[in-house]
């Protein structure tokens, strides 16, 4: 059995150095600081099964805190799916969803990161049930492509998460503005979020009233003009990085520069006043839904 990952190569330079020790001898916390480093595939499929000991180690909580299924692919007939369902005996194809409850039951409650996958296959009931099973989630990106109704729950589930400090959107929920408002009553601890879309008047303003203790914001990638990054600079006065890049709808001019001057970085790249035809976007054009959220 091969382990694809460069712990493994960690792992043999320190039994090597250890001299003629077997493998499965190694101490179990060695073995479980090794494992917290290792991806989730190779700590589903590949480590349980070299031997007991390996095996033993691999069910540590602690290996099991950062959760990113975004580095699997839970199509049928994806490697990781097929060893899954080869190693477990399952008689049915793999999906998310098993997979999800797979890892929080080995995690028993500890997950403090986890991101989904970018998989239309996720469900409102997924995040609910992680909402549940982690209490002391710190860091979530949350899935591409939620049906609407779906969206519309995030800000009540996004409350549970008492001590959330980043949130990750690929792009912005309709529920934007009570998610934050939420996150502004519920999360003491809130730094960092990452969104992209349409950001209007009101979204920015809701960015400043809830969330005014931002030390990490990024908008990459959406619609946003000069007025509503005003309001969010004016706002949000303990931001230390302000990350903008390919944003259509301003441009960093003089005024823009020395508000940001406070920020440690800011960063702004590939932002632009004009769209691709050379025509200025105004708020008209946001209105007929030229922009995507």
């Amino acid at each position: 059995m091969v382990i694809v990952s460069s712990p493994s190569l960690m792992l043999k330079e320190t039994v090597e150095e250890e001299g003629d020790r077997r493998w499965d001898e190694m101490q179990a916390d060695c073995l479980v600081n090794i494992f917290r480093r290792l991806t989730l595939g190779d700590l589903a499929v590949a480590v349980p099964f070299v031997c007991q000991s390996w095996y033993r180690a691999s069910l540590d909580p602690s290996c099991w805190r950062r959760l990113n299924f975004r580095s699997l692919d839970f199509a049928p007939w994806s490697p990781f799916s097929r060893a899954f369902a080869l190693r477990y005996r399952l008689h049915s194809p793999l999906s998310f969803s098993a997979f999800l409850r797979f890892a929080l039951h080995r995690s028993r409650g500890v997950v403090d990161q986890l991101a989904f996958p970018f998989s239309s296959a996720v469900s409102i009931d997924d995040l609910a049930y992680v909402s549940i099973k982690c209490p002391t989630l710190k860091s979530l990106t949350l899935p591409d492509n939620l049906m609407l109704e779906d969206d519309l729950r995030i800000p009540e589930l996004v409350r549970r998460w008492k001590d959330l400090e980043h949130l990750e959107m690929e792009t912005k929920p309709s529920s934007f503005l009570e998610a934050v408002a939420e996150i502004g009553r519920n999360c003491p601890r809130f730094v960092g979020l990452k969104v992209r879309g349409l950001i209007g008047r009101e979204d920015a303003k809701a960015l400043a009233r809830w969330l005014p203790e931002l030390r990490h914001l990024e908008l990459s990638k959406s619609y946003l003009t000069k007025d509503e990054l005003l309001v969010v600079i004016g706002g949000c006065r303990k931001l230390e990085t302000l990350t903008v890049k390919d944003c259509l709808g301003f441009q960093a001019d003089d005024e823009i520069l020395k508000l940001v001057s406070r920020i440690e970085r800011f960063e702004h790249e590939g932002s632009t006043l004009l769209d691709d035809y050379g025509y200025e976007t105004d708020e008209s054009e946001q209105q007929t839904g030229f922009f995507h959220r």
